[in-house]
């Protein structure tokens, strides 16, 4: 019998049955062996690469500030996430969620560790691949490349209270448009739960690590004056402070009203 799919998107999955759905993909997500599982993260690494890229393009022409032009560079971002929730891929930033299948005993503190650790190191690599593919197809010679620069140099300049701070506010939305794709039902659903929370933290300048391993690179293969103390005064805060986010911000607090067991 075929099954009836409600067009008003009233039959998405209940925020209680969503906490359950994301607990159980955290610990099929744990149990990953380390081929697979950075594979995945080589992957998704690249995949919020060609979204960064993407967003870079859209600001051509444009001061990389605030305003609409940054509406819509934010909703080209969005393409990264989709991939790696749609396609299939190990976020660093989204699987701060797995902390709920943690807090539930579910899964251990080493295996939790284990998967950001090969997430984060495949995210770098994934991301760091389209940063060079960026630069030997010629494009930082134009006006992209200009765009790359300015973004590099302005990330560059965040301190470093501030970048944990933006890096909390970031993984919350990131965290959250996970959340959103995990109580819908089909693919189209969970391409519109991912684009506003996304487009939402990149028009407010929050900072997302895994992005900014392609953004200040490819600023840096553009001719911006990046430093490897100035890359990492940047993406230390921005990593510590998305940790926060996702793992405090959303999975302890849902894990809270959605999860106890007594």
């Amino acid at each position: 019998m075929v099954q009836k799919i409600d067009p008003t998107g009233l039959d998405a999955y209940k925020p209680a049955e969503v906490a359950v759905r994301i607990e159980d993909a955290g610990v099929k997500k744990a149990a990953l062996s380390a081929v697979p599982l950075l594979t995945l993260a080589v992957l998704a690494g690249a995949f919020i690469a060609l979204g960064a890229a993407a967003f870079t393009a859209a600001l051509v022409g444009t001061p990389p500030g605030f305003g609409p032009a940054r509406l819509l560079a934010g909703v080209i971002f969005s393409t990264g996430l989709i991939l790696v929730v749609v396609a299939g891929a190990e976020l660093f930033t989204g699987n701060a969620l797995i902390v709920m299948a943690w807090v539930d005993k579910r899964v251990t503190g080493a295996a939790l560790l284990r998967n950001w650790a090969f997430a984060y190191f495949g995210n770098f690599i994934g991301a760091l691949t389209v940063a060079g593919l960026m630069w030997a197809s010629g494009l930082f010679s134009g006006p992209q490349g200009e765009v790359a620069r300015a973004i590099a140099e302005a990330k560059l300049t965040i301190g470093p209270v501030e970048a944990f701070s933006r890096g909390i506010l970031c993984n919350m939305l990131v965290c959250l448009a996970v959340w959103l794709s995990f109580a819908a039902r089909g693919v189209a659903d969970k391409a519109l739960a991912i684009v506003f929370p996304i487009t939402a933290f990149v028009l407010l300048g929050y900072e997302h690590s895994v992005a900014n391993m392609y953004l200040i690179p490819a600023g840096w293969a553009a001719g911006a004056p990046v430093t490897l103390t100035g890359f990492l005064g940047n993406l230390v805060p921005v990593t510590l402070g998305n940790v926060v986010g996702g793992a405090g911000g959303v999975a302890l607090t849902y894990w809270l009203a959605y999860r106890p067991r007594g």
